[in-house]
């Protein structure tokens, strides 16, 4: 099969060179000029597909601009580069993959081969083994060593094998099934370890030691650690199996490690880590919130997915979202995005969003290695947004950079108390509204003579209180967070990042940066412990090098 290239510059498109042009025409553009001369605006510009509302009215465009963002998605072969990832060709060109994680998502019946084996009934056979898994922990078939039921499952695993698991097992609190407790361990960090470890009982914990290569440092020191750990405190060594599982690719280590091989789940090379948690890396989300969730989560998604590749782009949520990121990122100079979540239980959505989108699109080279000479990926960033409120949401408001945000909110609460959600929901609306409306000079000074100042108090004060507004905002409004629209939230940020990526022409499914990283340690590790005495190539690092063992006392 042909390594997936992309033809275009995309800066020498037509449309481009047009957005260019109508960029300059919209410095006088006004958000408040455009709501109060439309009062259709938000009829026009907002979507309602999948439980989601996206509402993208409060943003720096018009009709021609959006006109003109479906004309550049279309001449950069959008159509074509979402039907190639989705029937399986090789979109990761510099590591010859597919990127189907979609197809981690398909009902049984579908048809989807690659390399001449349909992939569907492979997906459905791991999901009866989670299956299987699942019932057997819930109903206390699956026992420890002392023939005691589980009650806390740990998840190893760094990267895509512990962010996306952690936010949908989080953001599904209200749905976890009693009996077990899932925890997540992925930082190398001893402190981390030794927390957690200090609540479990080795009689009733079960681990999932989750890495495609099961070679990933993290997570096998991790490991190592936990089967210690369990033989320090009297687990016998020949019932290992009884607390130890594994999702790989590299069965044979974990067959080595004590993991038996009906206990292993099988991995794919068509499915990159930050995309895995639809496949058996869902272990913890499953067991947390139950094998029927889990499939409403798959749902979700899927139904994202048929959006995704049969809506008309101009009405094709991910589709728009990832054309405004290209308009401000690329015609406005924005070189970040909030990610603004006003629900407790998605207060890990933003980190799951990073490694989405940094890992993905921070690229610097097209798909055929020629360097790009504009700006890719952004800086995603945020939090939970009552707190950020009353923190860097000032940056937001008054400071100089343009910053696009998305807000992210339900309408109902699965924790309703007293008028609590009310305000939440009010707080988020009115953030949304206040980036968008401001406050002008004269505003600013009618409120302070209000006030009852003097003229000169008023002078002084008013340029500080001025709030320029016109700062473009999505809403994305749930009507609660269940199963369901959460697939189809995340997998909408999927489409997104890959739109983006397939408009720009880079790659959106390798990261040899990350990788650049892991190498280098290993040099590192070996000079710290005295097993390599040639020095460092750099006088800072060997500094640091030579501060470290002067000062360790492990």
């Amino acid at each position: 099969m042909a390594y997936y290239q992309q033809p275009h510059d995309v800066t020498r498109l037509p449309a481009w060179q047009a957005l260019g042009e109508h960029r300059a025409r919209m410095n006088a553009f006004s958000m408040r000029e455009a709501f109060a001369n439309d009062p259709q605006r938000f009829s026009r510009f907002s979507l309602n597909q999948c439980g989601l509302l996206l509402d993208y009215s409060k943003n720096l465009i018009d009709d021609t601009t959006v006109q003109l963002l479906i004309q550049l998605a279309e001449e950069a072969g959008l159509k074509d580069s979402i039907a190639r990832l989705f029937n399986g060709e090789q979109v990761n060109s510099t590591e010859h993959r597919a990127a189907l994680h979609t197809a981690l998502r398909s009902p049984i019946g579908r048809k989807l081969e690659l390399d001449g084996v349909d992939l569907i009934p492979q997906v459905h056979r791991v999901l009866n083994q989670m299956t299987e898994l699942v019932t057997q922990i819930h109903s206390g078939l699956w026992r420890g060593y002392t023939d005691k039921p589980i009650t806390d499952v740990v998840n190893i695993g760094i990267g895509g094998s512990f962010l996306g698991p952690e936010l949908v097992s989080e953001a599904l609190r209200p749905f976890t099934q009693r009996g077990v407790r899932c925890h997540y361990l992925a930082n190398i960090d001893g402190s981390e370890f030794r927390e957690l470890t200090a609540v479990l009982n080795p009689e009733t914990t079960l681990f999932i030691v989750s890495s495609k290569s099961f070679g990933t440092l993290e997570t096998l020191k991790n490991a190592l650690a936990a089967r210690d750990w369990y033989l320090a405190l009297g687990g016998p060594e020949n019932e290992l199996y009884k607390h130890f599982i594994a999702v790989t690719s590299n069965p044979e280590a974990a067959i080595q490690f004590g993991i038996k091989a009906k206990n292993i789940f099988p991995m794919w090379d068509w499915v990159g880590g930050r995309y895995s948690l639809w496949s058996a890396i869902g272990l913890p989300i499953a067991l947390a919130i139950g094998i029927a969730n889990f499939k409403e989560l798959l749902a979700g998604a899927y139904a994202m997915d048929q959006h995704f590749t049969q809506a008309p782009l101009e009405q094709n949520m991910p589709v728009l979202m990832a054309l405004l990121g290209i308009w401000y990122g690329n015609f406005w100079g924005a070189k970040s995005q909030a990610i603004l979540p006003y629900d407790h239980y998605l207060r890990n959505f933003t980190k799951h969003l990073q490694q989405l989108d940094m890992e993905s699109n921070g690229k610097s080279v097209r798909q055929d290695g020629t360097p790009v000479d504009f700006s890719t990926g952004p800086v995603i960033w945020g939090g939970v947004g009552c707190n950020g409120q009353h923190a860097y949401h000032q940056l937001l408001h008054q400071g100089t950079e343009l910053i696009p945000a998305d807000f992210l909110v339900p309408v109902n609460s699965f924790n309703p108390l007293a008028d609590h959600h009310q305000w939440l929901f009010a707080n988020c609306l009115s953030q949304s509204q206040a980036l968008m409306h401001g406050k002008t000079r004269e505003e600013a000074e009618k409120e302070l003579r209000d006030q009852g100042m003097d003229e000169a108090e008023v002078q002084r004060l008013a340029p500080h209180k001025v709030i320029p507004g016109n700062r473009p905002n999505n809403m994305l409004v749930l009507n609660r967070i269940d199963p369901s629209n959460l697939g189809a939230l995340v997998a909408l940020y999927e489409h997104k990042v890959f739109v983006q990526s397939a408009i720009w022409g880079i790659n959106a499914f390798d990261q040899w940066g990350v990788e650049l990283g892991k190498e280098l340690g290993k040099g590192v590790y070996q000079r710290l412990t005295g097993q390599l005495d040639q020095p460092a190539s750099d006088a800072s690092t060997q500094g640091l090098i030579d501060h470290f063992r002067d000062r360790h006392r492990g």
